[in-house]
């Protein structure tokens, strides 16, 4: 850790820029070279135990929530609502319509809120309420209304906590956070089914069938967190006295401040307009970032929602499906950080994202060519799943740590986070409807799409990598007096990744 905290430092050494006429900065650049390195990693892991267990839980049941008619369906649901295999999977998407809409102008709205504990908590326990509702459906009318309600709110909360991790953490400091959260959603699979196989045996207690129960509970659950959530997740340093000493928020504040002030590689905050929605949606590298998320949204939203099915039609029960769910998941979390730790250390992006997406090839290869006669290749086809849960997991937190290493501008940050993660969330959309019963036990469609955008999303980031390498290296052929004499700092400040100071992160 105590490289990542010299960071700011270790720039300021290397840029004459950091030595700025600003006094504030200047001063906040003296205290953190003077401040005791022991008093820095207290900092850093005191906010590693105060913000991180509370994102992981909010995870865990945001994941939850939004996966659990999956177990609900092979408990009865379908059955019991008089639906049909294609109305489970338009029950199942509809969710994705609401939750990519409203993922963007959430984050907007998170930006400018000083006490992000207050807009979590709101949009945690109105899922959470509606999560409860959903028990109590009678028809598939009824479903489809709760899920379009349940993606609206549900939105917001992804794309907030990666936000928040952004203003908590420097860039180096982000990929192993944000895998940290994302193995709460492959702890989240495995306590799911867990917890379905437990919650299930209340089947006909007070007259309502077991898979209404899943439903319910888990609601009732989400909504205790949300309430919670106004009283436990951490704000703003400022507003953390109780739990972080003087010098601690001053250092926490300080490496923000000289990181966006004085840094050639952060630039000055300001108030959204249209310029910097405009300047995300025309920028080609996030749609790179796009076809690399939808390697890991397209696969794992389509197993998220299949995987008990397809685990049942290797011949076991419904009891033992929801059980044998529980190591791919797993698997998939232990993946996630190990991948994400070492990205971090080693700062670079790309090959931990590469190498888990080859895995999803070969994943995919294997349940493609095997599962037809799935029967006689059960041992084969169940690796094939935890194979491809361990290729899924770390993609995510690669995708969105790189994407706010090369995105200076807080505001635009803000806005790309969002777009990135509501984009990559249509792979959810996609993958509701890949896996179809029809095509039970071999899901031709299912493997093979899956294996298509896991193909794809090695070209992206392969052509990614390439193309901010050699943008890289033309910015080092320029002179930085000569680019000072040539702009001003407030036209380097708009440039903002653009500026012929700014360094991409490969």
């Amino acid at each position: 850790m105590s490289r990542d905290n010299h960071i700011v430092e270790k720039e300021a050494a290397m840029h004459d820029e950091f030595k700025p006429a600003d006094t504030a900065v200047s001063q906040d650049l003296e205290f953190l070279n003077n401040l005791p390195e022991d008093v820095k990693k207290q900092a850093v892991r005191k906010v590693d135990y105060r913000l991180m267990p509370m994102l992981v839980l909010l995870y865990l049941v945001a994941y939850l929530d939004k996966t659990n008619i999956a177990n609900a369906k092979i408990e009865g649901m379908v059955k019991d609502l008089g639906m049909s295999g294609v109305e489970y999977n338009v029950a199942v998407s509809v969710f994705f319509i609401t939750f990519v809409l409203a993922e963007v102008p959430s984050n907007m709205i998170l930006h400018v809120f000083k006490r992000p504990s207050l807009y979590i908590g709101a949009i945690v326990t109105v899922w959470g309420i509606i999560m409860t509702l959903t028990g109590i459906v009678h028809n598939y009318a009824g479903l489809i209304a709760i899920r379009i309600f349940l993606g609206l709110f549900e939105a917001g909360f992804l794309p907030g906590a990666i936000l928040i991790i952004s203003k908590w953490y420097l860039p180096n400091e982000t990929q192993t956070r944000i895998a940290i959260l994302y193995t709460s959603a492959a702890t989240g699979g495995a306590f799911s089914g867990l917890l379905a196989f437990a919650i299930a045996k209340l089947d006909g207690f007070a007259g309502l069938q077991g898979w209404r129960w899943i439903f319910i509970l888990e609601g009732i659950f989400t909504v205790a967190i949300g309430i919670g959530c106004f009283f436990f997740l951490v704000d703003t340093p400022a507003l953390s006295s109780k739990w972080l000493t003087p010098d601690q928020i001053r250092y926490l504040e300080a490496r923000q401040n000289v990181r966006r002030l004085s840094s050639p590689n952060e630039f000055r905050d300001k108030h959204f307009d249209k310029k910097s929605v405009l300047s995300v949606i025309g920028d080609w590298k996030m749609y790179l970032l796009i076809f690399a998320n939808w390697s890991n949204a397209v696969p794992n939203y389509a197993m998220k929602f299949a995987m008990p099915q397809v685990i049942k039609g290797m011949g076991y029960t419904s009891s033992n499906a929801q059980l044998l769910t529980i190591p791919p998941y797993m698997i998939g979390a232990f993946s996630a950080f190990g991948f994400s730790f070492f990205a971090d250390r080693i700062t670079w992006r790309a090959p931990f994202i590469l190498a888990p997406q080859c895995c999803l090839i070969v994943a995919f290869s294997i349940l493609f060519t095997k599962s037809a006669d799935v029967t006689n290749n059960v041992p084969l086809c169940y690796f094939g799943i935890c194979l491809a849960c361990f290729g899924m997991y770390p993609i995510l937190p690669g995708v969105n740590a790189w994407n706010v290493a090369n995105t200076p501008s807080p505001t635009k940050r803000a806005v790309s986070i969002g777009f990135l993660v509501c984009v990559g969330n249509i792979g959810g959309l996609i993958g509701s409807y890949i896996y179809l019963d029809s095509e039970a036990p071999s899901y031709p469609t299912g493997y093979g799409t899956s294996f298509g955008f896991a193909a794809a999303g090695i070209i992206a980031v392969i052509v990614l990598e390439t193309s901010l390498k050699r943008l890289n290296k033309k910015k080092e052929l320029l002179n930085e007096d000569d680019i000072r004499q040539q702009y001003t700092d407030a036209e380097l400040d708009e440039m903002g990744e653009k500026s012929p100071l700014f360094k991409y992160a490969l």
